[in-house]
C-alpha cells in the first residue's frame, strides 16, 4: 500500500519525518510512504532540504495521504494551481493532516461539518475557514483525520497504520519507536487516543 506524505516548502520536519519513518516500519503488509512535494526539492522551516520521492500527482493515486504542516501553509492554500492538483478522495483514500495541514483539508472541503485538531498557531485560521477546533491531540471522521501538536504526529501515523494494516501493526510500531522504559505507556496512550476512531 502506498502513502503520500505531502511536504511543502517551509515544512515542519517532525510531521513529515516521523510519519514516513513510522509508516515505513510496517512490513506485513508492506506499506511504502513517500515524501511528496510540489517541486523537485523543498526546504524545511529550519533549512533542511529534501528531494521529492514522487510527483504531487502521486497523492491522487495513493492509498493514503498525510498532509504535513509548515510555516507557509497559508501561502499554499492561496495557490489555486497547487490546490487544484490535490484532488483527494476520502471515499477510497485514508487522509490525515498534521497541525496546519488541517487548513489544507479545510480549504479542500474535506472537513465540512466536522471538527478538527490543529496546533495553536493555526487554530484561528482553521476557525476562520468555518471549522470547529477541538482541544485534543487527534480526531477522525471516517477516512479523514487531523492531529494537533508536533508530537501528535505519531498518533496520525499510528491511526494510518491501524486503518491500513490493523491495530497490531500500529501497536508494534509505536512500541518500537517509544522511549525505553516507557514503551507500554506510549502504546496505551496511543490506544486510548485512537480507539474511538478505529
Amino acid at each position: 500500500m502506498r502513502i503520500a506524505v505531502l511536504t511543502f516548502e517551509g515544512f515542519n520536519e517532525l510531521d513529515s519525518f516521523i510519519a514516513s519513518a513510522m509508516l515505513n516500519r510496517v512490513k506485513q503488509p508492506a506499506l511504502k510512504a513517500l515524501i511528496v512535494c510540489p517541486t523537485a526539492q523543498v526546504a524545511s522551516m529550519n533549512g533542511v532540504v529534501v528531494h521529492t520521492q514522487a510527483p504531487l500527482a502521486f497523492a491522487r493515486e495513493a492509498d493514503a495521504v498525510i498532509v504535513g504542516s509548515g510555516v507557509k501553509t497559508r501561502e499554499i492554500v492561496r495557490d489555486a494551481a497547487l490546490m487544484g492538483e490535490l484532488r483527494l478522495d476520502p471515499k477510497r483514500q485514508i487522509i490525515g493532516a498534521q497541525c496546519s495541514g488541517a487548513l489544507v483539508l479545510a480549504k479542500l472541503g474535506l472537513l465540512a461539518g466536522v471538527p478538527a485538531c490543529t496546533d495553536m498557531t493555526t487554530k484561528p485560521w482553521v476557525q476562520e475557514a468555518g471549522i470547529e477546533v477541538l482541544n485534543q491531540p487527534f480526531v477522525a471522521h471516517g477516512n479523514v483525520a487531523t492531529a494537533g501538536g508536533c508530537l501528535g504526529s505519531h498518533y496520525l501515523a499510528a491511526w494510518t497504520i491501524a486503518r491500513l494494516a490493523g491495530w497490531r501493526a500500529a501497536e508494534a510500531v509505536v512500541h518500537y519507536v517509544a522511549p525505553v522504559g516507557q514503551k507500554d505507556e506510549y502504546v496505551e496512550r496511543a490506544r486510548t487516543a485512537l480507539a474511538p476512531y478505529l
